[in-house]
């Protein structure tokens, strides 16, 4: 296998991941500006998710233009990896909805601690 291979489809899952992300963003009902303070927590998580997101993206795509060969070990490293940034979405999800409750962040942190150990 190539390694664009393995690119194009860790390049699908972010942008997917991301994409599920932005869906969750909720307009407020009304035109006002005031309308979108009680928001601020889903806003704030959405976008604390995206840099971590690009950060990754940005490493991976470092890390894949020293690569020369892709065997089967790196396949299951990568397959690991992008498990761990999926959940990335429901635990964003979860903190913002519960601006930033302890249980929520705990689970947030564990799982970007995971997205780092893969």
């Amino acid at each position: 296998m190539t390694k664009g291979r393995v690119e194009a489809f860790s390049d699908g899952v972010l942008a997917i991941i991301i994409t599920i992300m932005v869906l969750e963003l909720r307009p407020p009902h009304t035109d006002t500006i005031d309308s979108l303070k009680p928001l601020w927590p889903v806003l704030l998580s959405y976008i604390l998710s995206f840099i971590n997101i690009g950060i990754y993206w940005n490493n991976h795509h470092h890390m894949f233009q020293a690569t020369q060969k892709v065997n089967g070990t790196v396949l299951w490293s990568n397959t690991h990896l992008l498990f761990w940034l999926s959940l990335i979405p429901f635990v964003t999800a979860w903190m913002g909805e519960n601006h930033f409750t302890t249980i929520p962040v705990a689970l947030y942190g564990c799982v970007l601690w995971m997205c780092g150990f893969a």
